[in-house]
């Protein structure tokens, strides 16, 4: 469920947790298709023979595979109104603790951390959490700045 606010009242809910994304399944497909795009090649992604018998014992995600997913899990969770327009501003921090396995079920869950007062709007610090289900560890902890322009 989407947690929709209004750009004026974002500052009463930082420190929040907005919600969770839908749980979504990382193909072997999708990770080929992003070492297509990045180059990036490694066996441990798209390798699945050979990464049986890697440190992970199956093929896993990019890192960055994992980060690309939050502009498009964040829509599932968080929406702002009574703005023009929203825009992707950068990320302060970004780690990634535990792989993610092909074949996993990963969903995001979104805590509102920070909002100031820009030129024209507000922007905003979420700090988001990217989980496999059933996993000890996150495999992604970003926290991530957007704006939005009234």
């Amino acid at each position: 469920m989407t947690t929709v606010i209004d750009v004026d009242e974002l500052p009463a809910k930082v420190g929040e947790h907005l919600g969770y994304s839908d749980w979504q399944t990382i193909s072997q497909e999708q990770v080929n298709r992003f070492a297509e795009a990045t180059g990036d090649h490694q066996w441990i992604h798209v390798d699945p023979e050979r990464a049986k018998a890697g440190p992970f014992g199956g093929p896993i995600a990019h890192g960055y595979l994992t980060l690309s997913l939050i502009p498009a899990l964040l829509g599932q969770v968080f929406g702002v109104q009574g703005i023009t327009m929203g825009v992707n501003y950068g990320a302060n921090k970004v780690r990634f603790p535990a792989p993610v396995p092909v074949g996993s079920a990963l969903r995001m869950g979104l805590t509102l951390a920070a909002v100031e007062e820009v030129q024209g709007g507000v922007q905003v610090t979420l700090d988001a959490v990217l989980e496999v289900q059933d996993a000890p560890k996150p495999s992604c902890v970003a926290q991530v700045v957007y704006r939005f322009y009234r």
